[in-house]
């Protein structure tokens, strides 16, 4: 295991964790406080609907804030006091939670944040509202309390698709998100998105898409919930109605994971399950262990060998099966050395064996050697020669190799008018089959994204079915002229 693979986390987790992330930027334990501050929704009121969402409990989802009968400061320190006792040194977010926490005027609003920052160690403010709930005046004073402490606004998305949100009663469509996001953004404010697993009728596919979606946008956290049904809801007068699928916790668990490994490495996973008030809960009853769904969603990583952000180049794939497959004493091939990225890769894997390496462009062999010793590396030999002549150098390595790696296309930042061909790769597949012992691969990255590549992509996939040779292809993308991976094994 990579350290490097998992460096927002302090506790071993494979994705970018909120108490890291607080760690690293304040120094300190910070713990966010949640607050009632007695705040309506104009999805209630009428303004933009009646009802609320429909999943919405009656406490505004805000089930574990404090008593809102209380003043904030009192509700503050009844969470505080209990946490001084095991963290006497902690620094704290006042987390206005319930309902739409800028539905008001702005003097109101001024009135409830400024008391919560006025509590000693109160590092900052997270606030949890809709994106049509915002009005101009507000989005200014945001903007001037964020020069002036740490500030995050959550908002609630829930999903893209927009016939799911008219299901569920958002009365908003995903334009106002976007807009609110890029205001937000445009002064300089944290935003953190909130998203539901499992929503009516929606598919896995779905739930990935919305995730896609939010790569491009510029947020800083995300949240995930897994849709829980609680009692005295409409949510929970359509299931009885229409018995719509729950996920089981085993598809959960897989959805979040594909969500971790599609989701951008730089955004703050806040939340990863639900946490259901477990007295109104009707479905899922797994969700009341949370911990175990924590602990499942760690162990299917794990087990996949995978991480935030993994689907986001194929190399990842790549260097996966390297990692798995690859041991130190080994003898490998890098048939196409480029600037020796992952020349220098194998190299490090391999670093009581051998790598050797081809490539027909001297630049490539020079950005290599220098790449190679600038790295202290001294396992390895280069050949400025076609991959399509790999038996010729290395007769004497038939059936003991065991990987040759292909990563085809042109230099990066070098000449792109010269390209791998389809020709020579296919030759070069050939001498890789003869030089890889019987547990060996061949690994080929494939780009179609230029015209010589498409063809390139379509003659080994030829060549290939035609031989009956056996391979697996790996997709991180539908991107249809995005790179990907094939996979040869003679077992």
């Amino acid at each position: 295991m990579k350290i490097n693979k998992f460096k927002y986390t302090n506790s071993n987790k494979r994705y970018y964790t909120l108490d890291y992330f607080y760690r690293n930027k304040f120094n300190s334990k910070v713990f966010k406080v949640s607050l009632n501050a007695g705040f309506s929704c104009p999805n209630k009121d009428g303004k933009v609907g009646y009802g609320g969402c429909i999943y919405c409990s009656k406490l505004g989802s805000g089930d574990f804030a404090g008593d809102v009968l209380k003043p904030l400061t009192d509700q503050f320190y009844d969470v505080r006091d209990i946490i001084l006792k095991k963290w006497p040194n902690s620094k704290y977010i006042g987390y206005f939670q319930a309902n739409t926490n800028t539905y008001a005027d702005i003097d109101t609003l001024k009135k409830k944040y400024e008391e919560v920052l006025s509590i000693e160690n109160v590092i900052g403010l997270n606030i949890a509202t809709r994106p049509d709930s915002i009005s101009l005046e507000c989005y200014d004073y945001l903007e001037e309390l964020s020069k002036r402490t740490y500030l995050t606004i959550e908002l609630g998305l829930q999903t893209i698709h927009e016939n799911t949100s008219k299901l569920i009663n958002r009365c908003h469509d995903l334009d106002c998100f976007v807009v609110c996001v890029n205001e937000l953004r445009k002064r300089n404010i944290n935003v953190v998105v909130h998203i539901i697993n499992g929503l009516p009728y929606e598919t896995k596919e779905m739930m990935l898409e919305t995730i896609s979606f939010l790569n491009k946008l510029d947020i800083q956290g995300i949240k995930i919930h897994m849709l829980h049904i609680l009692k005295d809801t409409a949510l929970a007068n359509l299931y009885e109605k229409e018995k719509f699928h729950i996920l089981t916790k085993e598809e959960y668990v897989d959805i979040v994971c594909d969500q971790i490994e599609l989701l951008r490495e730089d955004i703050v996973i806040n939340r990863i399950t639900g946490d259901p008030n477990s007295d109104d809960l009707i479905e899922p009853t797994w969700l009341v262990k949370k911990f175990g769904v924590l602990n499942e969603i760690d162990m299917e990583l794990e087990r996949r060998n995978t991480y935030q952000g993994y689907r986001k180049t194929i190399l990842n794939y790549v260097h996966n099966l390297i990692d798995s497959y690859i041991k130190p004493n080994d003898i490998v091939v890098d048939a196409t050395i480029g600037n020796g990225n992952d020349t220098l890769y194998l190299s490090n894997i391999v670093n009581s064996g051998k790598v050797f390496g081809f490539d027909i462009q001297k630049q490539a062999i020079d950005n290599t050697t220098s790449l190679l010793e600038e790295n202290s590396c001294s396992n390895y030999e280069l050949f400025l020669d076609s991959h399509s002549n790999m038996t010729k150098h290395l007769s004497n390595y038939l059936g003991k190799i065991s990987l040759v790696l292909f990563n085809l296309g042109y230099l990066p930042n070098g000449d792109k008018t010269i390209t791998t061909n389809y020709e020579s790769t296919i030759l070069a597949i050939e001498d890789a089959l003869k030089l890889i012992h019987k547990m060996g691969m061949i690994l080929l990255v494939i780009y179609p994204g230029h015209e010589n590549g498409r063809l390139e992509s379509i003659k080994i996939h030829e060549y290939l079915d035609n031989n009956n040779i056996n391979y697996i292809e790996y997709h991180n993308t539908d991107n249809k002229i995005a790179p990907y991976l094939i996979e040869i094994k003679k077992k």
